[in-house]
């Protein structure tokens, strides 16, 4: 409840406190520092109030909160494996709601993609990493605040001149004007670029998005000690051998001294079971693939990247209530199991034919098959055992922003 507390404050008070001070907006070509400040705080307070509207959906019950979460960070309110929208609130999405929290720092998408000189090793080719979402198609964040307003199974809005109707209906409409121009409303591109760039402003708000305030950071700072069952997690998340978490949820201080994201933003094919919760997984000819589509159109055809997502911050995972593109676990134990037993004991986690043969992989074609990750902890020899398992999740949970030192969240 700490964490609810506080996001709930830094939310509804931190940022109209730091628009508060501005001079009037807008201004001309050559703003003094504190005015340009000023203008931003001043659009990430609209981009608030927008994400928390309603209005701005066919249906005018559902706000981009309603399936970000702040309480579970900015992910799913619960543990459905895909939400519900459109106009009549009853449409079915066909992937989880991604975690909104860190996600500000993703580079654009590249196919390959090499790591910068503070990261690590830059002449290393870390093949496809970057963009946003689960499949990495836009690069900026007001263009992913775009897809949900107007996808038919969110928020389902009729283009941009609906979301600009809507807005201009709003009690912050005012602000719109104060900050794009008193005509911005009979521009209807102009106002709904304004209103996805407030969102993306909204969503770089360090304090909110990114404070950089788990545990684990006060363990980095020398603020605080892990636990035994933390450490020992830590340990096991780091070891190549046995989680390999960190190849690519990055766990380390970077050269230059900025914490760990905790995800290198890269690709992976996993393998998961199909959830045949998904209304649209009952066509058994569907198959969402990532990269290669069915959402994503430049890369189809190109089987190398056929049921690729990309790898999620942990930051906060311990909040979220499903697991996945595709929302088909939902406990962080499980989700973690799922690395141990995968190969191990593949009866628990696919199911069987009419032969009694375990269908594994059985969410993706047999064609791309060759694509699964396959290497640590993955294969056929057990390399996490239960305990290590109850230690990474004892580690993860010391990702959870809002801690504070002597209090256990």
């Amino acid at each position: 409840m700490d964490l609810i507390r506080a996001l709930a404050l830094l939310i509804c008070v931190a940022l109209p406190a730091l628009a508060a001070d501005g001079p009037a907006l807008p201004w001309g070509p050559a703003p003094s520092a504190k005015a340009a400040y000023a203008r931003a705080a001043a659009i990430a307070e609209l981009g608030r109030k927008l994400f928390f509207d309603p209005a701005l959906s066919a249906s005018g019950k559902l706000a981009c909160a309603a399936c970000h979460d702040p309480a579970h960070g900015f992910s799913a309110p619960n543990a459905q494996p895909v939400q519900t929208g459109g106009a009549d609130v009853l449409r079915s999405g066909v992937r989880a709601v991604p975690g909104l929290t860190y996600g500000q720092f993703a580079p654009a998408f590249r196919r390959h993609f090499f790591e910068s000189e503070e990261d690590g090793d830059e002449s290393a080719d870390q093949g496809p990493a970057g963009g946003r979402g689960w499949d990495g198609r836009v690069d900026r964040l007001r263009d992913q605040a775009a897809i949900p307003l107007l996808d038919r199974n969110e928020m389902a809005m009729q283009g941009a001149v609906a979301v600009a109707a809507a807005a201009g209906q709003g009690a912050y409409a005012g602000d719109i004007r104060a900050l794009y121009g008193q005509d911005v409303f009979s521009r209807p591109q102009a106002a709904f670029a304004a209103v996805t760039e407030a969102l993306e402003y909204f969503q770089q708000t360090s304090a909110v998005f990114s404070p950089f305030a788990s545990k684990y950071d006060a363990f980095l700072r020398g603020a605080a000690r892990l636990s035994e069952p933390e450490a020992r997690g830590l340990a096991v998340f780091n070891d190549p051998a046995r989680g390999n978490c960190a190849s690519c949820h990055k766990s380390a201080v970077t050269r230059d001294g900025k914490p760990p994201l905790f995800t290198d933003f890269g690709y992976a094919a996993l393998g998961l079971p199909r959830n045949r919760a998904i209304p649209a997984n009952g066509d058994p000819g569907y198959f969402d693939l990532g990269l290669c589509g069915p959402f994503r159109r430049d890369l189809t055809g190109e089987p190398e990247y056929c049921g690729l997502f990309k790898a999620p911050s942990l930051r906060n995972v311990a909040l979220k209530l499903s697991f996945y593109h595709n929302g088909v676990v939902r406990t962080l134990r499980d989700a973690v199991a799922f690395y141990a037993e995968r190969d191990t004991e593949p009866a628990k986690w696919y199911p069987a034919g009419a032969d009694g043969a375990v269908r594994k992989f059985d969410d993706l074609p047999a064609a791309f098959a060759d694509n699964v990750e396959k290497g640590p902890p993955f294969g056929a020899d057990r390399r996490l055992s239960g305990a290590d398992v109850d230690d990474l999740v004892a580690f993860l949970q010391t990702l959870t922003d809002g801690y504070r030192f002597g209090r256990e969240q």
